[in-house]
Order: structure tokens, then sequence, then C-alpha cells
């Protein structure tokens, strides 16, 4: 079944866990996630960067709403880390029920404007949009320099920037940063900045780059109030890890021998992310919840 934000993440905020969402650019990632969170019977969201839309292209985005529009769990198509209003049309143009507008780099003035433009044209057509405060940083070799110069969210802020841009959901920065973390980095989340965000906005809140942080602080991010929690770099290395494996012993070249295992160690991790994200049989939760838009279908 296809949601938008509104409909999956105020129950989650609800019920004390937090929906897992998914990077995909093929098919294959997309059963590994899609499959796993039907088994664990899990809401889902299936999240999808610019550069991962560029790559897929417009047509596998319709096979993707075909399906998780019959899926027996709650799922929204989100647009991840969308820098342009030109992406945000591009999602809306693919049926995404979700999208996020991430002007985290940019000047208070300049993130507020292009966030409430995308509010009010998304708003129009019933998409969900999700904003970002404080930064969450890039992947690889600037996990370091954001661990140390990251700007963690301020919570006179986040109040003020939800009310100036009428964003459903918010990513704030509390300590994590994109990517897999380096052996001798150890990240901590603040919990206690979280606490203080959560005490003057009251919809739910995102936490980016889910990957590779301890398990402990996660959950405890949840447990806080955390209600959509994104994860691509883990089950991502899982998968290429076994890939790398399956061609070191085998030439490899069907897919159907190549994929399957990768596909397995993939949907390990899934399972991992939603048994910490205390997501798994929550599904239930939703069996009143209409199908986004389905007056419309």
């Amino acid at each position: 079944m296809l949601v938008n934000m509104n409909q999956l993440l105020p129950i989650a905020k609800k019920n004390h866990f937090a929906v897992g969402a998914y990077n995909v650019s093929n098919a294959e990632l997309l059963k590994a996630s899609v499959e796993q969170c039907e088994a664990d019977n899990a809401p889902g969201i299936i999240a999808v960067h610019p550069t991962e839309l560029a790559y897929a292209k417009d047509d596998f985005f319709a096979y993707v709403l075909q399906r998780i529009r019959n899926s027996k769990v709650p799922f929204a198509l989100h647009l991840d880390h969308g820098d342009t209003i030109n992406n945000v049309a591009r999602a809306i143009h693919d049926g995404f029920s979700s999208v996020m507008i991430d002007g985290s780099l940019k000047s208070w003035d300049e993130n507020v404007k292009i966030t409430k433009q995308t509010v009010e044209m998304c708003h129009l057509v019933g998409v969900t949009v999700e904003g970002e405060l404080g930064t969450i940083g890039q992947t690889g070799n600037h996990i370091k320099e954001h661990l140390k110069n990251g700007i963690y969210t301020k919570p006179e802020d986040a109040k003020k920037f939800v009310e100036e841009t009428g964003v459903d959901t918010l990513a704030v920065g509390i300590g994590t940063a994109h990517g897999i973390y380096p052996s001798d980095v150890t990240p901590k989340i603040r919990i206690d900045i979280l606490k203080d965000i959560l005490n003057v906005v009251d919809l739910p809140l995102v936490l980016h780059g889910g990957s590779s942080n301890p398990d402990d602080q996660i959950a405890k991010a949840v447990e806080t109030g955390i209600t959509k929690v994104n994860i691509s770099s883990d089950y991502k290395y899982a998968f290429f890890k076994k890939a790398r494996e399956v061609l070191s012993n085998d030439d490899g070249w069907d897919p159907n021998n190549l994929f399957p295992t990768c596909i397995t160690e993939a949907k390990k991790i899934v399972h991992h992310k939603n048994e910490l994200f205390n997501s798994i049989g929550k599904a239930e939760l939703y069996k009143d919840t209409k199908p986004w838009r389905s007056e419309l279908l």
C-alpha cells in the first residue's frame, strides 16, 4: 500500500517506533528492502536520492509504484535529499508520495525560501515534505571533518523553521553522518539535543546517517522520539560484499547466479534494522489506513 508521511509517521510517533527508509537504485535492492519489510510485517520507506533517480530512470519507478501499491504493508516512496525544485518536480511527476528538500547547507533565509516553495507546491497534490536543519554531511573522507565541524540543530531554530516553512517532517542534526564510519571514529548521537527539540517541535523527526552507528544509540534515539531512520550504506555494503565474494569464486555472468545470495545478505541487515527500530509487526497498526490518493486511482 502506498502512503505518504502524514499517514505513516504519526502512527509511528504515537506508538514509539521508527520506520526504516531504505535507499534503492535497482530491482535487487528494491527486492531486498520490500520483501524483508513484508516478511517482518513492518512499514517501510523506499528512498531515492537524485543520483539514484537519474541512474534508474523514470520507467523504473513505475515498477516500484506498482510493487509497493500491491504490498500488504504500507510504504512511502520518498525523494531523499532533493536539492532543487526540479528534483522535486520530477519526483512528483514520477508518482512519489513524499519528498525531501535539503537546504541545510544554504543560509537560513535560502533554506526557508526553498523549503517553503517546495511545501507550497507539494501540498497542492498531497505530497508530504521533509526539510532539514543542521548538517549531516557527505560520505567517505568527509565523515571525520563533519563529525568535528558538523552543525547541531538548535531547538529554537527547529521551532522557528517548522513554523515558517510548514514542513511535515524534519531531519535534525544530532551527531550522525552519512556513510560507513572509519574504524577510528566513534559517533555519538546527542540524545540531550533530541529531547530539547522534541520539547518544542510536535511533528515527526528524522535521523539521517543511520548506518554504522552503535545499535544502542540508534535504539535510544528511536525510544526518545525519532520516527524515521535513513539506511543506505549498511545494507548496500552487505549486498556488494557478497557480490565480490561470489565474483571471486565464479564468473558470475548470470544475474540468477550472482544476486540471490547478495539479496539474502542485504535482507539480514534490513531485518536487523527493523528490529532495532521496533517496527516489526507494526504494519497491523495501519489496517484502517486508506492508500494515498486512493480517490484518484
